[in-house]
């Protein structure tokens, strides 16, 4: 029988891998390295990950650099083919191109074009910027201001430098939207609860694009923010959220509206930037003076995506 202190500990392993894997895209990920992350020995470790995430070390690499390219792809569209495959650890384009094929079923080109024609044809600048307010005062930041040909309304977007923060957080592991409001309330609310951490700043950490990632698949950290010499305990894991320089965007608004909000920020405000996303996790912020209200269900938070430049 295994014990809950086992397990925690495997788990806990192969999250360290996952987030290593995502902060080294563009290097040779070999086996000996991630068993070294994961702790385990070489000759067990691609089993192991075999059976705990359901796909192969290969095939996991294979989907993660190709996930993360087809976001930049519609991020950065100045970015070439060839620089956009070097960024996530191919060596050519043409072997990029044969592995995106595979997964989507066309050439990023292709799939460049057809997410531009999908943004202008989903393109409702009035109902998206009503929905955004301004951040609180008490972050200091560099204001942006954008427009782009089909937003009539300006958005700003905040330029901050945030320092690391320790988390410790819980994992849900598959579709987003309602399931999150879910896993917040009826997961984290107890454990916030039980932990004392129910005034302490959160986190909501989206590490897939639920447009690109099997639902399935897609993986999302509910986190509070918490001193480095936290016990995590309860199912939970810590981590630290990496410092730098954030665009950050205030939302308001309800569940349902949030996804415009990202799409407002990744596919309009970023392409024309001239900044682009780097390895580190994009995360919803939520201020210990975030107001919620449950009748509606609307909440405040801020989006924030790290950047650097283009």
């Amino acid at each position: 029988m295994v014990s809950p202190n086992s397990r925690s500990e495997y788990e806990s392993r192969m999250h360290r891998v996952l987030a290593y894997i995502d902060q080294h895209l563009d290097q040779a990920l070999d086996l000996y390295t991630l068993a070294e992350v994961a702790h385990f020995s070489q000759f067990h470790f691609h089993r192991l990950f075999s059976a705990w995430m359901g796909e192969t070390l290969g095939d996991y690499l294979r989907r993660r650099r190709v996930e993360v390219a087809a976001m930049r792809l519609a991020a950065q569209p100045r970015s070439t083919v060839l620089n956009m495959a070097l960024s996530v650890g191919f060596g050519s384009a043409e072997a990029f191109t044969r592995a995106f094929r595979n997964r989507f079923g066309c050439s990023p080109t292709t799939w460049r074009m057809q997410q531009a024609t999908q943004r202008r044809a989903n393109s409702n600048p009035g109902q998206v910027n009503s929905k955004m307010s301004q951040a609180p005062a008490t972050l200091s930041a560099e204001h942006v201001a954008f427009r782009t040909p089909n937003m009539e309304a300006i958005m700003n977007v905040k330029l901050i430098d945030r320092q690391p923060v320790t988390v410790a957080y819980l994992r849900h592991l598959g579709p987003y939207g309602e399931p999150i409001s879910l896993f917040w309330q009826n997961t984290y609310y107890p454990w916030a609860v039980t932990n004392k951490l129910l005034e302490r700043a959160r986190y909501g950490i989206s590490h897939d694009d639920p447009s690109i990632t099997a639902a399935e698949q897609c993986r999302y950290d509910a986190c509070a923010e918490v001193a480095p010499d936290f016990v995590a305990s309860g199912g939970a894991f810590k981590a630290t959220i990496p410092g730098g320089r954030y665009a950050v965007l205030a939302f308001k608004g309800g569940g349902e509206q949030v996804g415009e909000a990202w799409a407002a920020l990744l596919r309009d405000w970023l392409p024309a930037s001239g900044l682009q996303l780097d390895a580190r996790p994009c995360f919803e912020y939520y201020p210990t003076d975030a107001a919620c209200d449950p009748q509606t269900g609307a909440f405040e938070c801020e989006i924030c995506i790290p950047v650097v430049p283009l």
